[in-house]
């Protein structure tokens, strides 16, 4: 805010024609005035009222949004260009004090509340922001008056192929108010080009993917986690398969922005779900530059390109949450950034003992990439909550199942190497005698999800892994 020293010494009055208390206290507003204290009086809806004493037009609520007005009729008095103290709404006996006028309105009642100040009605805060705040570092692109703004933002390469939400000053200061962060605070740099990101930055591609401002903390922490170098989000970019990034939440911030966790978990209809993923794709495209075709050269891509986010569903779970296994205190919300392609189904109805079940599980995981390839990638299998029953009810716990899959991928070299089963891919022939493990143990992350209603799980194969892949990372959702 600038100096306030822009405001005249003296007393101080914000009122508008449309408040009943204003239109009350207009007589006491003519009492001071003519006991010859130094009054100015600022209107925000009509220059001519009070009419005695004169207003100030403050029809474009500058003044209003300078001063912080909240509430009309509002009573200020400044000294040496500073504010010293303040009165909303009328009571004779504040107001008798603060003016050093006796016998103020005594027609009138002791007190009244006042109105809300037209600068903090629904949408002005961020219009008033945009006009005289600090503003916005992001350059401002002029439309044309013949250009359809949703039209405009496809032929400039913003989308992702499908409508965005225009990023106007005035959405982006909102999304703004989701976080404490400050605007200009870098997250990171965004691959491939390395490009800093800034929490404004962030916040605009949230816009445009359709956020709410409750959400943008989570998209926050996904930006963050895709810039650590662990999780190697250029290799991803780059790859020909049809790898991208997968955020899973954990936490309160899951329940209290209204994630789904449940039935259509990894598919359409939720907001939060979509739109949080969607943004992370969205600044990796426009801050970054990852876009298909150029630095992204996947030969199949996947829907999940387009966004893959979901909730653990952490209430009707019978296991140690995601976040919790890899070291966050349980009520800490999270994101885990996971490269992955898109889910496969798993389908088996009729196993009632986690022995078989966890064979069938085992079965479809060795098909990851491909089922003669072991160790060089990773996992997340989400269990439903039908087939999470099922390992319940026999006892088995999160590390019980994930020891005994392990278990179960052990694979022997002789049915892997190339040229095995007449199939010229695998590991090389020195591999022959050898036993591998399909997955390394960090690597095959588990979490449960999904309805209610099915005995299904579903696979989220993962990229190539260690120095020179990816590696799940997981951070914690800072407000």
């Amino acid at each position: 805010m600038p100096p306030q020293s822009a405001v005249p010494d003296g007393l101080v009055a914000v009122v508008k024609r449309s408040c009943p208390t204003c239109e009350l206290v207009a007589p006491v507003l003519r009492q001071i005035a003519a006991a010859g204290v130094p009054l100015t009086v600022y209107s925000q809806d009509d220059p001519s009222f009070p009419g005695d004493p004169a207003a100030v037009d403050d029809r474009r609520l500058e003044v209003s949004y300078r001063l912080s007005i909240d509430a009309v009729p509002t009573l200020l008095r400044f000294a040496d260009g500073a504010e010293v103290r303040r009165l909303e709404g009328w009571r004779r006996d504040h107001w008798q004090e603060l003016t050093g006028v006796g016998d103020l309105g005594p027609e009138l009642p002791p007190h009244r509340p006042g109105c809300g100040s037209l600068s903090v009605a629904p949408g002005a805060a961020e219009r008033l922001e945009a006009l005289y705040g600090n503003g916005l570092g992001a350059r401002r692109i002029e439309l044309g008056s013949a250009e359809d703004e949703f039209e405009a933002l496809f032929e400039r390469g913003w989308t992702d192929g499908l409508p965005v939400v225009p990023p106007t000053p005035e959405r982006v200061l909102r999304m703004l108010g989701g976080t404490a962060r400050a605007a200009d605070e870098v997250i990171g740099e965004i691959p491939p080009n390395l490009a800093p990101c800034s929490v404004e930055k962030a916040a605009i591609n949230a816009v445009l993917a359709g956020c709410k401002p409750e959400y943008f903390p989570v998209v926050l922490a996904a930006v963050e986690a895709s810039c650590r170098e662990e999780f190697g989000m250029h290799g991803l970019l780059a790859t020909t398969l049809s790898h991208g990034p997968v955020v899973i939440v954990n936490g309160p911030i899951a329940r209290r922005i209204g994630m789904n966790s449940g039935v259509n978990v990894l598919g359409q209809g939720n907001r939060a779900n979509a739109t949080i993923g969607r943004a992370l794709q969205l600044v990796v495209r426009n801050v970054g530059g990852g876009r298909p075709g150029e630095v992204d050269r996947a030969c199949f891509g996947n829907p999940g390109k387009y966004t893959l986010c979901f909730a653990e569903d952490e209430e009707g779970s019978p296991w140690t949450p995601l976040s919790v296994e890899r070291g966050f205190p349980p009520e800490t919300s999270t994101v885990t950034l996971f490269g992955g392609e898109g889910p496969r189904v798993v389908v088996d109805q009729l196993s009632r003992t986690p022995e078989s079940l966890a064979s069938s599980l085992a079965a479809c995981l060795k098909t990851v990439i491909h089922p003669k390839l072991p160790m060089a990638f990773d996992v997340v299998l989400v269990v439903s909550p039908e087939h999470a029953r099922v390992f319940h009810h026999g006892g088995w716990d999160k590390a019980r199942l994930r020891n005994e899959l392990l278990g179960r991928l052990m694979l022997p070299g002789a049915e892997i190497v190339r040229g095995a089963g007449g199939i010229a891919e695998g590991v090389p022939e020195g591999m022959q005698g050898r036993t591998l493990p399909k997955f390394r143990p960090e690597g095959l992350l588990i979490v449960h999800a999904g309805g209610s209603a099915g005995l299904f799980s579903a696979i989220l194969g993962g990229w190539v892994n260690g120095q020179t892949g990816t590696n799940p990372v997981t951070v914690e959702i800072r407000s």
